[in-house]
């Protein structure tokens, strides 16, 4: 039997930490190293917003560069993992509840393979990603991701990936240590809410109205959290691997729950 995985959740920041070396990518890197190799990966990007919840279930994914005005090296940047779609057939299967569909048109954004080609650079472990559907309340994503955690115990490795805190608009571009009081403090909050196993505080984060405005003008960046937490809810073993807020309004915060 494979060990049981944690969950993952990584503060992806920029696409060009594909290619860069920097404190980040060393840490997605070195949490890579530190636990048991997965036999699939499981991925929740901010990236895939949608209107209904559906996985991935191609044979071979297709890289997807979403974004704009980065050098052309990122451009050519390909993350060709095999697809899991029997793994997305049995989610289907082991969900009751929660109307998932297959997926075969989208493939990995940046959200996905920017860290994993960072974590697993030969891109031979087999992977496909899970939709948010932005109709729903974060309750919902919370119970879907507990709904995930019995793909720990087949060696599924479960990554949300988002950001803790994520404001484009506010961006310092020229200050990268400057970060906004709001930007510390609704990351405070989430970082004692996890700590505190305050499932309510997490999971009503929007009770922080004007912080949370600023914090998440989207909520797209901070759902990912919930079902990285939701998926390791029954244990309340953390571990930061990044913690750090950028350009005033990007927090690169990772977590590992186990």
């Amino acid at each position: 039997m494979p060990a049981q995985m944690p969950t993952l959740f990584v503060g992806h920041g920029s696409p060009m930490n594909t290619i860069e070396e920097n404190e980040f990518t060393k840490g997605w890197q070195d949490i890579a190293h530190r636990i048991p190799r997965p036999h699939a990966i499981l991925c929740i990007s901010a990236h895939w917003y949608t209107s209904t919840s559906m996985v991935g279930a191609m044979i071979q994914p297709r890289t997807i560069h979403d974004f704009y005005g980065f050098p052309p090296e990122l451009y050519q940047q390909q993350y060709p993992a095999p697809g899991a779609p029997e793994l997305a057939k049995t989610i289907l299967k082991s969900i009751r509840g929660f109307n998932i569909t297959l997926d075969e048109s989208w493939g990995f954004d940046h959200g996905t393979w920017s860290v994993l080609k960072q974590m697993y650079p030969a891109a031979d472990i087999p992977t496909l990603q899970l939709s948010i559907d932005y109709t729903k309340q974060p309750q919902f994503h919370f119970e879907l991701g507990q709904k995930l955690d019995f793909l720990r115990n087949q060696g599924v490795l479960i990554i949300g990936s988002g950001n803790v805190v994520h404001n484009l608009a506010a961006v310092n571009w020229h200050n990268q240590d400057f970060v906004y009081d709001w930007a510390q403090e609704f990351e405070e909050k989430i970082f004692d809410a996890l700590h505190s196993d305050n499932l309510a505080a997490l999971i009503n984060f929007e009770n922080m109205k004007d912080i949370v405005k600023k914090a998440h003008p989207s909520l797209d960046h901070y759902l990912p959290l919930l079902y990285s937490k939701g998926a390791a809810s029954n244990s309340q073993e953390i571990e930061v691997f990044n913690r750090k807020i950028i350009m005033g309004s990007i927090s690169m915060a990772c977590y590992k729950f186990v």
